[in-house]
């Protein structure tokens, strides 16, 4: 299927599956969909949202678990032109006030028996919709007149997928993501990967995130696989689910591989012998010494890749063998253009460091109602990632940290992923994130929180660093946690990790 043709997401995503493939395995219940049973799931419920007066171009917001039901209710949305508005059911009251706030959803959908709780932080107009089970084991949405509504399918420029981006520097936004943009995103994960009808997805990713979405799931589909999807990421049931169900390669953030290596001599087969043919990282920075003890115990690639939010998600990822994949690489621009870029504007040779810019038909348009952060996001056509990082001459693309991230230490800038790489280095470290402290003498000085494996002294730590790293860059302070404080999806935002040590 070409780019250009329908651009709508159901009809792409599910065109390639047989009616009697399986779609979606939910192994909890030990359930499957196959693909024709999905289609109809999704068509009918299409019509039940019709039923109840949602039509194009309105907000549904979604607050439910990982599983096939979630997978079905987004398509029923986006396929009578809703736009979808997935949340995280971990919120709190305030933050889901905030989220319906700026989202002003037409209707809600919630799991059964939510209802009446969900009336308590939604907006007094919007409809809250049950998503139920009925005796046949047909999914429907409570309160809906019979699924017989017409079903008013969108366009490829309209919006399927409103997200926030995750507020590290500034209050969340929304991102708008259009039906072409998703499935251009889909379309690249497909290709970098050689995806196909063989291939089974292991989704230990939230389906409220377009890492999950996108990369373990609409991909799958699309090229006409099978996607597992455990209500949540088990650390003691992922290799019986990936066993039991053939999964031939996942994706998920490095915490989730730092777990899966830790406990790998318990849990794990002999390495080689995983059914698995790779693994995708994405969504923050894998350290090298990760990567290559996964891949010694694993005996598969584990590939690097690099997304965002606003880019649909992947934008470069490490390839395949026999291609080289590149430690401490995000890899090779895959479906956009990158660029290099310096302050002024313009775009910066190879091996030079600047801000990574991107464009492409998977890059978002624009926030939603912020001109004042539209204006600073985008230049001459590039959208501005507010990472800083560099291409080698072979068009690998290394990041070198957040440019607000960066720790301004008199007057030099120090990437805090470089320390965090040196001290992942040490046998005894399992996780390690550097951040920058106020400081009287330099204006900010170099700290970090590192979670052991085995027992260390701080003194030890630092004179780890001290000798791999000049005295500018070297920490002053490493302090040792049993947990370092992270974002619903997994990710480390370093503001926050410093704010949580600053009192210490």
């Amino acid at each position: 299927m070409s780019p250009s043709s329908t651009g709508m997401i159901l009809r792409a995503v599910l065109a390639q599956g047989l009616d009697e493939a399986t779609a979606l395995i939910a192994p909890e219940q030990g359930s499957r969909w196959t693909y024709g049973a999905l289609r109809a799931q999704v068509g009918a419920l299409a019509g039940h949202l019709a039923d109840a007066g949602i039509a194009r171009g309105d907000r549904v917001a979604m607050v439910l678990p990982n599983g096939p039901e979630i997978v079905a209710v987004f398509l029923a949305v986006v396929h009578g032109g809703a736009v979808a508005a997935p949340l995280n059911p971990a919120y709190t009251a305030d933050e889901f006030r905030f989220f319906f706030a700026d989202i002003q959803p037409r209707a809600l959908i919630v799991p059964p028996g939510e209802a009446e709780a969900a009336r308590v932080t939604a907006p007094a107009d919007c409809k809250i919709i049950e998503a139920t089970t009925d005796t046949q084991g047909r999914l429907t949405f409570t309160g809906s007149a019979g699924g017989q509504g017409a079903v008013v399918e969108p366009e490829p420029d309209d919006i399927a997928l409103v997200l926030h981006t995750s507020g590290t520097t500034s209050r969340p936004k929304q991102v708008p993501l259009r039906h072409r943009n998703l499935l251009a995103s889909a379309r690249t994960i497909v290709r970098t990967y050689q995806l196909s009808a063989e291939d089974v997805s292991l989704c230990v990713m939230p389906l409220f995130h377009v890492h999950g979405l996108v990369a373990s799931t609409l991909s799958a589909l699309l090229a006409g696989g099978k996607v597992v999807t455990p209500a949540r990421f088990s650390a003691g049931r992922f290799w019986q689910d990936a066993r039991d169900h053939g999964a031939t390669w996942y994706s998920a953030v490095p915490t989730i591989h730092q777990i899966l290596l830790a406990r790998a001599d318990a849990d794990a087969p002999p390495a080689g012998a995983t059914g698995l043919r790779f693994a995708r990282s994405c969504s923050s920075a894998l350290a090298p010494a990760v990567m290559h003890a996964l891949e010694q115990r694993l005996g598969i690639p584990i590939l690097e890749a690099y997304g965002m939010t606003e880019a649909s998600h992947q934008m470069a990822s490490n390839p395949l063998p026999p291609d080289r994949h590149a430690a401490g690489s995000v890899g090779l621009a895959t479906g956009v253009r990158i660029g290099i870029m310096g302050q002024a504007g313009e775009l910066l040779p190879e091996d030079t460091i600047g801000e990574v810019v991107i464009a492409g038909e998977s890059v978002t348009s624009g926030y939603l109602n912020n001109p004042e952060a539209n204006a600073a996001a985008f230049t001459a056509g590039w959208f501005h990632t507010g990472d800083q990082g560099r291409m080698d001459t072979e068009g690998y693309l290394y990041l070198t940290g957040r440019l607000k991230e960066l720790i301004l230490r008199g007057g030099e800038n120090i990437a805090p992923r470089e320390i965090d790489e040196v001290l992942l280095t040490h046998p005894a470290v399992a996780e390690a994130i550097t951040f920058g402290v106020p400081d009287e003498k330099y204006g900010e000085e170099v700290a970090a929180a590192v979670v052991l494996r085995e027992p260390v002294t701080p003194e030890e730590l630092l004179a780890h660093c001290r000798e791999r790293l000049a005295a500018f860059k070297s920490p002053k302070t490493i302090f040792i946690t049993e947990q370092i404080p992270r974002t619903a999806t997994g990710k480390i935002q370093r503001r926050i990790v410093a704010a949580a040590f600053a009192a210490k």
